[in-house]
């Protein structure tokens, strides 16, 4: 045919394309059912599934591969942790390391959507395997809408079983190609009866969508101006020769050439060598890192843009990964760094641990002389990711700046941190000699003993948390708390009156074996909670079991308290499942303490929740803003058994239930009749409720808290309002569409309304504890990570980071930070009530 008589064409050719491959995975529409109870009566593991905990808004994540000819391309990709609020959407661009003119004709992408069916395990949900290139040989482009398989993984090879469209095409099908020609320019536009057919199309798409028991994924690759048209790089004639023959029935004529050439796919080899270090790169970053030019390093200073680089790479999160620009970076300006507290971090993760000249220059030369650093990048210098005892060694030196009081704050994650400690150790051996790594001690356990031997308080706590993570099953690990605890008693012996305090340590034991015992046989007993509670307050009373009347001991919870005995007829029974002990202490001097004891229970998240309040109180006092929180103490005595300070309150439901409102409550116990706009109640009394519910506000938000209900929020006489029980922590919540910002309706109505005074003032004191906290952000996101490998439920084997980053909100500026808080504060979900009122009455049966 004749060029001047046919059409313009314009078109791409794919091996000019040098962009790497991108798009973006839009959402998950459809509608997924639980198991039948016929089902997960047969095969109870189906009820950690996450459909059956949580039906519309399971923790769903997308794994995706390019694969071609039954070989893959890339590694597994997956999209990030993503807490759903009313669908599945993820809106998140992934990029693969490959570039589109050198993907092969026959690529896929495989995505598998999956659900987490325990602890780390995932199910598949559903997968599909799209092709990247049209029939046409052309590269797809657009909105795409992937057909899901049901409980299957995609399915990568070439005669794929999970394609991602069948044959048949629905109404939905035919009206999204149809929308396709519309975007393209290929249908003529009409823009009233455009607007009313959009309206059309999308009532169709819902009737459709909640009709079809499908699942679909939708995703979204990008739009070039021209079509890109499959082409094989220049060099290989044998390529345009063949796609010539099929343009035109006259047989080609093909050069005599090796056979190798000609069959392509001989050419697609996995390189096995693909993820190690790139030869040139390693060469590169060598002659960049040169040491002849560290004379001139030292005097080199950056100028004004450098130092906003570098100013924006020290402000990084913890978690975040660095480039390999940002690492070069950061070591050619490393000497000018060590004035600056919180370049450290940075410049340990921009070394090359591998290569013996910088491990030496980065530990000898430059760690001596560096400032001291806060406490916040010391205690991340003591995570897993740090090897080099000399490194820890630092960070242990900057810790021992801290006092007793700071230090028992960060107690709970430095034994946790004594894992790592022994790791490195063990693993000397293994390592080859001719590191330049350092696999020494580096007297961690030597410095917490040596502040517990000094420090009766400390060293009280210290003990408890040792005893915990010798009673766990870990063999390896077991044998490493051994020796610490070993040592420490040596110590304790050593020190001035230390055969008492051993003996004293002894005597605490016996008491938590006595009263694990009790709690024990009540909680499996048949006996109906009055029985239960006449055999506790007999046993106690009994002289036989030392418990009424002892010599003085510290409380394991508080080792401030000495106390001499417990009052049996003040002692009780809850009628919660696991039927926890309340226990009266007579003190010495004569006051009371309450606390109660649990068996059975894991106490361990409790405990860290309750030390992260603890510690997020102190950082807001410092800033001067007194949130009234007073955390109560809470001791984990064993993995399955605790204690915890009881605080004489009332749920809210009770006081509902009781007095009707809050304020009633309140007036009951401290009225103030002359009081101007307080309502009838103490101007303090007030202003505790309205601080202490803020506090909690924000700081059980920032730590995900959940399954929160009226009879776990609790108000005491004086005002102080407190949250307790946290079995769901970092987002997990078993109702569904909960609120990140627990404040129930109750709360609202004491403070006078939405419209009130108090209710501003609620709000401004909701904002500046935000505004303070997000400051620390660094810390309290170490002292979570340093707890992953504590088997603590929720922590355990999940990626913590981006759960505890999310809720800060770093990447906002404290404006609009403020913004996103004031809408999840004013987004109070319906539903809630609704479910508080079911969790009444389960509470009413099962009493």
């Amino acid at each position: 045919m004749d060029k001047d008589n046919r059409d313009d064409f314009t078109f791409a050719k794919l091996s000019d394309l040098k962009l790497p491959v991108t798009f973006r995975i839009s959402q998950l529409e459809g509608t997924r059912k639980p198991h039948p109870y016929t089902e997960l009566l047969e095969k109870p593991e189906l009820r950690f599934h996450g459909v059956q905990q949580s039906p519309e808004l399971s923790d769903l994540y997308v794994t995706c591969q390019l694969i071609a000819d039954n070989k893959p391309l890339t590694i597994p990709f997956r999209t990030s942790y993503k807490a759903f609020k009313k669908d599945y959407t993820w809106n998140e661009w992934l990029t693969f390391p490959i570039r589109y003119c050198d993907l092969p004709l026959s690529t896929q992408i495989t995505f598998t959507v999956w659900d987490i069916s325990g602890p780390r395990s995932a199910i598949p949900v559903g997968g599909s395997t799209f092709r990247l290139f049209g029939k046409k040989l052309s590269l797809r482009r657009g909105k795409h809408r992937l057909l899901l398989w049901p409980d299957r993984e995609a399915d990568g090879s070439i005669e794929t079983s999970t394609p991602s469209k069948i044959g048949t095409r629905d109404e939905v099908g035919r009206l999204e190609k149809l929308l396709k020609k519309y975007e393209r320019g290929d249908m003529p536009k009409s823009d009233w009866l455009d607007a009313m057919a959009f309206r059309k199309i999308s009532d169709i798409h819902k009737a459709e969508t909640d009709k079809s028991d499908n699942l679909y994924l939708y995703v979204d690759l990008p739009r070039f101006d021209f079509p890109v048209i499959f082409c094989e790089p220049d060099g290989s004639s044998s390529a345009s020769t063949s796609t010539a023959a099929v343009q035109t029935p006259v047989p080609p004529v093909v050069p005599q050439q090796p056979s190798f050439i000609v069959d392509s796919s001989l050419w697609q080899v996995v390189d096995p060598d693909v993820a190690r270090e790139n030869p040139v790169e390693d060469k590169h970053r060598r002659l960049v890192r040169s040491h002849r030019s560290s004379p001139y390093d030292r005097e080199l200073k950056p100028n004004a843009k450098i130092r906003d680089e570098l100013s924006e790479i020290l402000n990084y999160a913890p978690s975040q990964p660095l480039t390999s620009e940002e690492k070069d970076l950061i070591w050619k300006f490393r000497f000018y760094l060590t004035r600056d507290k919180r370049g450290l971090t940075k410049f340990l993760k921009s070394v090359t641990w591998r290569d013996p000249s910088e491990v030496k220059q980065a530990v000898e030369e430059l760690l001596p002389q560096w400032t001291e650093i806060d406490t916040d990048d010391a205690l991340e210098l003591l995570g897993p990711n740090t090897v080099d005892s000399r490194v820890r060694a630092f960070a242990v030196k900057q810790l021992s700046r801290a006092d007793d009081d700071e230090l028992l704050l960060y107690l709970l994650q430095l034994v946790q941190a004594l894992k790592f400690e022994s790791a490195a150790s063990d693993q000397r051996s293994s390592r080859s000699t001719t590191s330049a790594i350092s696999y020494d001690d580096s007297g961690l356990a030597d410095f917490l003993i040596y502040r517990g031997v000094h420090n009766p308080i400390l060293g009280n706590r210290f003990h408890w948390y040792l005893m915990v993570e010798v009673a766990i099953e870990d063999r390896v690990i077991k044998k490493m708390y051994g020796r610490v605890v070993y040592n420490f008693m040596q110590k304790i012996v050593e020190s001035e009156g230390g055969a008492e305090r051993r003996d004293l340590m002894r005597r605490q034991g016996e008491l938590i074996d006595t009263l694990a015992k009790r709690a024990r046989d009540l909680r499996t007993s048949k006996d109906p909670r009055p029985k239960k509670i006449e055999k506790l307050r007999a046993f106690l009373a009994d002289s036989k079991n030392n418990l009424s009347s002892m010599a003085p001991l510290p409380l394991p919870l508080n080792a401030r308290v000495m106390v001499t005995g417990i009052i049996a007829e003040k002692s009780s029974v809850f009628k919660s499942n696991m039927f926890p002990m309340l226990l009266y202490f007579q003190c010495a001097d004569g006051s009371e303490y309450p606390l109660i004891f649990k068996d059975g229970d894991d106490m361990r998240q409790d405990q860290l929740v309750i030390q992260l309040f603890t510690l997020m109180d102190r950082l807001l006092r410092k800033e001067n803003l007194d949130l009234k929180l007073s955390p109560y103490d809470v001791l984990a005595t064993g993995p399955l058994q605790g204690m915890a300070q009881f605080i004489p309150s009332k749920t809210i439901a009770a006081i509902v239930s009781e007095y009707g409102t809050l304020l009633n409550y309140l007036r009951a116990h401290y009225p103030d009749e002359g009081s101007v706009g307080t309502y009838g109640v103490e101007p303090g009394v007030i202003d505790t409720f309205i601080r202490s519910c803020a506090g909690y506000c924000v700081v059980t938000y920032l730590l995900g808290v959940g399954d929160r209900h009226l009879d776990n929020l609790l108000l005491a006489p004086d005002g102080h309002f407190f949250h307790v029980d946290f079995g769901y922590i970092l987002g997990r919540d078993p109702k569904p569409l909960a609120p990140p910002v627990k404040v129930c309706k109750e709360m609202y109505d004491a403070m006078g309304g939405v419209q009130s005074v108090h209710y501003t003032r609620f709000k401004n004191f909701c904002f500046t504890a935000f505004t303070i906290l997000r400051k620390s952000a660094n810390l309290i996101l170490n002292l979570v990570t340093l707890m992953v490998d504590a088997n603590i439920p929720h922590i355990k084997h999940r990626d913590v980071h981006e759960q505890v980053l999310g809720k800060f909100c770093l990447d906002l500026t404290e404006e609009q930070a403020i913004e996103h808080f004031e809408k999840l504060l004013n987004d109070i979900s319906p539903f809630t009530v609704v479910l508080d009122r079911m969790h009444d009455w389960a509470q009413y049966w099962r009493s």
